[in-house]
């Protein structure tokens, strides 16, 4: 019996070597481990044979089934090696980059242009000491009209000039209306009210006109307000800062030029104009010929605005402006048509990236 159960040890260590050498993965390895070396494997049962052995012949069937183990535990980790390099080998060729292949392109994104020159000038003004404020873009008449000292027969408030917002019977039959803001000028009036002298800051946001579209005109657009009150604030303050705030943006040598206009809610009021940077002064469809573009409106706050929010204007004063960043964009850039920051045209917005 003992040397029955000692060949079949040997057997069983060939047919092992045999399901060794003819694994393919070493998932198929780690089954002929368990099915020959297990707890309930082949070689386990051989040794099931030791308790019908006589005390001299189970040292035999001991060595046997040991000798057994070892030839099969040293197959299997030759195979599991070679096996791993195969494995190895296939992934790095799978992984393989062919360098002689051209690079993908990322496509990234970016910000869009307005985007960008809202950002640069809002920088500008904070390293002149001026605040950020903000308000809502549906306004009140009293806000963007009656408190900034616009009367009640101005063109701007007509309906060809402004979007009224229809809402409930009660507000659309009042006095006080509400609208898509023409301006960010409403939100001097809520800044004010929410605090005293000194005051100081910028109002960034996006306004609606009805205006007719054209290379220069759009009906939404955006807008930067300035506020600067305090005692003793004059005209010379106001040119300062712009002149400041031009030559920080569009270069030391850019020139200005303050033209005497009106707005209901500053006087004196000035058009400020930059030199046309599209045809250098030589005139075009942007400038209109003339070798200038409009890109402000500014002036001293008027006595009536200040009495609306509180302030005693026998005590303070102050200077106002607004600029719209499209057409400051424009003439940084040399675009010569507002349109294109609308069109989400990739071919125009990819420069800016």
């Amino acid at each position: 019996m003992i040397n029955q159960a000692i060949q079949q040890l040997r057997v069983l260590a060939e047919e092992a070597a045999s399901a060794i050498a003819a694994a393919g993965t070493t998932a198929a390895l780690d089954d002929v481990q368990i099915r020959y070396l297990g707890r309930k494997g082949a070689v386990a049962e051989q040794m099931k044979l030791m308790k019908g052995l006589t005390a001299d012949e189970r040292p035999r069937l001991g060595q046997a089934a040991n000798e057994t183990k070892l030839a099969i535990e040293a197959a299997i980790d030759a195979r599991r090696t070679a096996l791993l390099a195969d494995e190895d080998a296939r992934k790095l060729d799978q992984d393989r980059v062919d360098v002689t292949l051209p690079g993908r392109p990322r496509w990234l994104g970016a910000k869009h242009p307005v985007t960008q020159a809202l950002e640069d000038i809002t920088d500008i003004f904070r390293q002149l000491g001026f605040a950020i404020e903000e308000g809502p873009e549906i306004e009140d008449e009293w806000h963007c009209f009656d408190a900034l000292n616009v009367p009640a027969d101005h063109p701007a408030r007509d309906a060809q000039d402004t979007f009224f917002i229809s809402s409930t019977p009660d507000v659309d039959a009042s006095n006080n209306r509400m609208i898509l803001r023409t301006h960010t000028s409403p939100v001097q009036i809520r800044g004010m009210k929410n605090r005293t002298p000194p005051v100081r800051f910028i109002a960034p946001g996006r306004v609606y006109r009805n205006d007719k579209i054209d290379a220069s005109h759009y009906p939404i657009f955006t807008q930067i307000e300035g506020l600067y009150v305090d005692k003793n604030v004059s005209f010379a303050d106001l040119k300062g800062t712009l002149l400041a705030f031009a030559r920080l943006y569009y270069g030391p040598n850019v020139n200005l030029r303050f033209r005497p206009s009106y707005f209901p809610f500053t006087e004196p009021s000035a058009e400020v104009d930059v030199s046309c940077s599209v045809c250098g002064g030589s005139g075009c469809r942007v400038c209109k010929q003339t070798g200038w573009v409009e890109v402000l409106g500014s002036g001293m706050v008027h006595p009536n605005v200040f009495r609306a929010v509180g302030y005693n204007p026998d005590e303070v004063t102050g200077f106002a402006f607004g600029m719209g960043i499209e057409r400051i964009a424009m003439l940084k850039h040399g675009i010569d048509d507002i349109r294109l920051f609308y069109e989400n045209d990739i071919r125009f917005l990819e420069q800016f990236a």
